[in-house]
């Protein structure tokens, strides 16, 4: 009998280090996933100075409707087909340093076009009328 109550006790002391080593490695996650949370915000903050505006925003779109537009705070540009308006919301905020109000998309649709027998398509393009905050001006064209 005795012989199993010093076994016991053995057992016993086994487990209190393995309880010790468990913590450790507890530690040791919560350290590894503060390290990734800090390593996180710094790729964010390299994004963001990056700015993905170039994906979006491929060119203003200069007419004279959209000169009469620039004298109310309203800039035309063409987008991406695949841009929606939060992401040239972004686009522009990045690019210009302004506060965009308002976003209104246009679908120009493709044309057919013709010179003699041989037929073809206009390129259709989809663009982009930004209102921005009043006070706030964007340079399109240098003077």
């Amino acid at each position: 009998m005795a012989f199993k109550f010093f076994k016991k006790k053995e057992k016993e002391e086994e487990k209190e280090p393995q309880k010790a080593e468990a913590e450790e490695i507890e530690i040791g996650k919560e350290k590894r996933k503060e390290e990734e949370k800090k390593e996180r915000k710094v790729e964010k903050k390299e994004k963001g100075q990056r700015g993905e505006a170039w994906r979006y925003i491929i060119a203003p779109h200069i007419t004279e409707k959209a000169s009469y537009l620039a004298e109310k705070n309203q800039y035309v540009f063409k987008v991406s087909k695949d841009a929606n308006k939060i992401e040239i919301k972004k686009a522009i905020g990045d690019l210009f340093g302004v506060e965009v109000e308002k976003i209104r998309i246009i679908k120009v649709p493709k044309k057919r076009r013709r010179r003699g027998r041989i037929e073809g398509w206009k390129k259709g393009y989809k663009k982009a009328i930004v209102k921005i905050k009043e006070g706030q001006k964007i340079e399109i064209l240098p003077r």
